[in-house]
């Protein structure tokens, strides 16, 4: 090959490359940003809650599964309480790396005393396999 010819053929592939790179960091912006306005608006749901205690540990998230084109969890509340409460729970998806990459709300309502109740998650958008759920925050009210 012509040395002129190679130089515009290595120059295009890292242009190439380039380019897929800043298109690659642009969309893990944009994806970012989705995440925290997610995260953002799950919060505000949370404080809208007026009342609630804090009952983290009264509830659990399942392993998650696909539904369709997006992950679920199977999310339980158990009341240790004797009488009925409502429970507004935040669920966060992380990938297979630790990092969020969704979080959505769930209302368990009318959970009975001394009982369980369960209620699904399920993520705004697909995520990746090896998604986990965690509940971040839970309150009884």
């Amino acid at each position: 090959m012509r040395p002129h010819l190679t130089a515009l053929t290595t120059a295009a592939a890292l242009l190439a490359l380039t380019g897929c790179e800043a298109a690659k960091d642009a969309a893990g912006d944009i994806v970012s940003s989705a995440t925290a306005a997610v995260a953002s608006a799950a919060q505000e749901k949370m404080n809208e809650v007026k009342d609630g205690v804090n009952a983290t540990g009264d509830v659990k998230a399942g392993k998650t599964r696909a539904d369709g084109d997006r992950t679920a969890a199977d999310v339980t509340a158990t009341n240790p309480k004797d009488s009925a409460a409502d429970y507004t729970v935040m669920v966060t998806f992380h990938d297979g790396d630790g990092n969020v990459v969704d979080t959505v709300v769930v209302t368990l309502n009318a959970v009975a005393p001394k009982q369980s109740k369960t209620g699904t998650a399920r993520s705004n958008r697909s995520l990746p396999a090896g998604t986990t759920a965690d509940i971040t925050r839970a309150l009884r009210h």
